[in-house]
Formats: structure tokens, sequence, C-alpha cells
């Protein structure tokens, strides 16, 4: 998913789908290791959408801080 998606969530959905990415990112771990996966490459996508979403994250604690 696009960062511009992202930003256009709130602080809650941003969580919720944090949570749903990791939980998400487990069981494709887990499809690697019993070897029923289909594509290796989504495991790199679900890592790169945690990290723009705790980005932002981070981006928006860092701003309220400031004000």
């Amino acid at each position: 998913m696009k960062s511009s998606k992202f930003r256009d969530m709130t602080n809650d959905e941003l969580n919720n789908s944090l949570t749903e990415l990791k939980s998400e990112l487990f069981n494709l771990r887990f499809r690697l290791a019993t070897g029923q996966l289909d594509n290796p490459m989504r495991i790199r996508e679900v890592k790169k959408d945690i990290a723009r979403v705790k980005t932002i994250l981070r981006e928006r604690e860092l701003k309220a801080q400031k004000a």
C-alpha cells in the first residue's frame, strides 16, 4: 500500500492496520516454514508496509511533542 493511503488514516486506524500486518507477517512466515507459501515476495511487501506505518506513527508522535 502506498504511504499516502496510510497518511490519510487516523492513529487508531494505523494501529489497527499495524496489528493486522504483524499477524499477516506471522502467518506468512509460518507458511514459509511449512512450505505452503506461494508468493515469497509478499513477506517483503508486508515488512515494508509495517515500516511505513511505524514511520508515520513516529512522525506524528514527534510532531505532537513539538506542539
